[in-house]
């Protein structure tokens, strides 16, 4: 089965057409979108129109017409219809009563960043299984926005689609729960949710942080700048662990200005590193938190006409193809995207297909560091 995109203004699936306007919201699916009539177990009863109904104390047609928004309610009504459709999480079913129970061959992967070369093999791998297993892929990008994935959530599971794999946009347990309550599987992909049993399926960025920091030590670095992701996201997190954990083991001291926050983008490496090129000493070596903050951190270096890594020596998390192009090839921790998306995948359709009394399994992959030239020789003492 062929992959759609969903998130930008149209979405193909070879001769099965899903159209965006604007957002996953208002997705339009045609004829030949697949079906079929097996049933599908759920784990726990999902909140109905009628539980909505008894809680805000009115009729289910009245629930109806809020829904719907097809009569005059009443604003006190409508208020604690509202109120208690998200107290249930209910989440009005789009393809009928007919459809209620059937499968849509269908899953979701929504993440973060399209433009992210390591999310489009994540989603690679994602096809590889759903394909060979007779599913259609949506894939919804949220620009790690807390909005956009509500949206795209609730679109999701009005049509009930069979599976989501999920990269959340913050560390908050709220979007799993809300998927849980329509009883629908989820895999969580890269990072971690704090307090929630779920499945996981990440890389090991803390021991490949580790690791590109013991190389920097052992080349002689003492003076190593870390340029993190968000705070809020745990894979950042991981990555600022294994690099204090290595100067730790090396018994440096763990500074904690030379960790900057930032973003995962090239304009945040940019900027990074201009403010890390104002500190006294400057440092000798920097850890990039994935490939664009290094590419952000080559261009500032190379503007103030600082080598790597004749001056400055540079590590960075992902291998993606798109830098090959740059010279020095970086020395980095590489992540088994594509392994990520394939082994979510097959958990995802376990659970489908009725593992769900199984413990939620935490799935690390192991990453593996790649030295070329970015890192340089060992340096004088």
């Amino acid at each position: 089965m062929p992959l759609a995109i969903i998130g930008n203004d149209y979405v193909k699936i070879g001769r099965n057409i899903l159209i965006s306007d604007f957002s996953c919201a208002n997705m339009v699916c045609v004829s030949c979108y697949p079906y079929h009539s097996e049933i599908l177990t759920k784990s726990s009863p999902m909140p109905t129109i009628r539980d909505v109904a008894k809680l805000a104390g009115v009729a289910p047609i009245t629930v109806s017409r809020v829904i719907n928004d097809t009569s005059y309610v009443s604003q006190e009504t409508r208020g604690r219809v509202e109120s208690a459709i998200e107290e249930l999480g209910y989440v009005p079913n789009m393809l009928g009563p007919s459809l209620r129970f059937q499968q849509t061959l269908t899953l979701a992967v929504v993440i973060t960043d399209i433009t992210n070369p390591f999310w489009t093999t994540v989603t690679r791998g994602v096809e590889d299984i759903a394909q060979a297993n007779g599913y259609s892929t949506i894939l919804c990008n949220t620009d790690e926005s807390d909005e956009k994935q509500d949206q795209y959530l609730h679109m999701l599971l009005r049509r009930r689609i069979d599976g989501i794999l999920l990269v959340p946009a913050c560390s908050d347990a709220k979007p799993i729960e809300l998927i849980r309550k329509q009883a629908i599987p989820v895999v969580v992909l890269d990072r971690r949710i704090p307090d929630v049993d779920v499945d996981i399926v990440r890389a090991d960025s803390e021991a490949g942080a580790y690791q590109l920091t013991q190389h920097l030590i052992s080349l002689g670095h003492r003076n190593i700048m870390m340029l993190a992701g968000p705070k809020s996201v745990s894979t950042s997190v991981d990555r600022v662990d294994g690099y204090q954990n290595a100067l730790r083991e090396a018994n440096l001291p763990e500074n904690t200005s030379h960790v900057v926050w930032g973003n995962y983008s090239q304009e945040a490496g940019y900027q990074m590193t201009q403010e890390v090129l104002t500190l006294t000493p400057r440092p000798t070596a920097i850890f990039a938190a994935n490939n664009f903050v290094a590419v952000g951190v080559m261009q500032a270096l190379q503007e103030q006409g600082i080598r790597v890594p004749q001056d400055i020596a540079l590590v960075a998390f992902d291998d993606l193809p798109s830098t090959f192009t740059i010279t020095p090839f970086f020395t980095v921790a590489r992540q088994p995207a594509r392994e990520m998306g394939q082994r979510a995948t097959q958990l995802l359709l376990e659970r489908i297909k009725g593992a769900s009394d199984v413990p939620c399994q935490h799935v690390i992959l192991p990453t593996q560091v790649i030295i070329r030239a970015s890192s340089g020789e060992r340096i004088a003492a």
